[in-house]
């Protein structure tokens, strides 16, 4: 699998997104300067990772969405390329468009910095075939703006869609009051594009994505991703 992190001011999980694509693949991501035009070529994916993309400037995300870059990774997207937008780049992929709905501050107005559980919510797309169907995982969280916010029609049309990637819960696969740490409508902590090759997840996988830090349940997202190119 042939891979490219897009790397903006302020991007801090590049490195962490590089590094468990690398042991995933066996083979060294591409890191691509926002101010690029053009992508590489014979891209599979493309991994728009978590951090503080123009210092959150105007709207998290809002400035990175609109770098030169962008616009090739949109036509990547539209011609049905893999894109995984994780924290900040779930917040960069809906201000490009490429995702609905909204994320706003956090319902308690503080930073939320730990882990969470979280359940796989469906394996019906390539970046969770590797999980068992509501499989509870542990994946960590950093952010201040995570709250995933969309109308009623949007979630029911997400929910029947299976569209619903992931969900906070607790240690028993609940999604409680108690376990959506930002106050995310119907605990949404990930949703995926229509055609399902696009995913932004407001969680880190790649910071437990080896057991040496603690966990690897974030390896899997990586694993699927391989075995649903492989398989293709």
């Amino acid at each position: 699998m042939k891979s490219a992190v897009i790397v903006f001011p302020g991007s801090n999980c590049d490195r962490d997104i590089a590094v468990a694509l690398a042991r995933a693949t066996g083979r060294k991501a591409q890191m691509v300067w926002h101010k690029d035009a053009a992508l590489p070529q014979g891209l599979d994916m493309i991994a728009i990772p978590g951090g503080f993309s123009f210092g959150d400037y105007l709207r998290c995300g809002a400035i990175a969405a609109r770098a030169p870059i962008m616009r090739s990774v949109i036509e990547f997207a539209k011609r049905g390329g893999l894109v995984l937008g994780i924290c900040n780049g779930f917040q960069v992929l809906i201000e490009a468009g490429l995702l609905p709905g909204v994320l706003m501050r956090n319902q308690t107005l503080k930073f939320a910095c730990h882990d969470v559980h979280l359940s796989v919510e469906t394996t019906g797309s390539p970046f969770t075939r590797a999980y068992g169907n509501r499989r509870v995982i542990t994946v960590p969280i950093a952010h201040h703006d995570g709250a995933y916010v969309a109308d009623a029609d949007l979630l029911a049309r997400l929910e029947s869609d299976d569209r619903i990637a992931f969900r906070y819960v607790d240690a028993r696969g609940d999604p409680t009051a108690a376990a959506n740490p930002n106050g995310s409508a119907d605990n949404i902590a990930g949703v995926l594009s229509p055609n399902r090759r696009v995913l932004g997840m407001m969680p880190h996988p790649e910071r437990l994505a080896d057991p040496e830090l603690g966990g690897a349940d974030g390896a899997l997202l990586f694993d699927s991703l391989c075995t649903a190119l492989a398989a293709a």
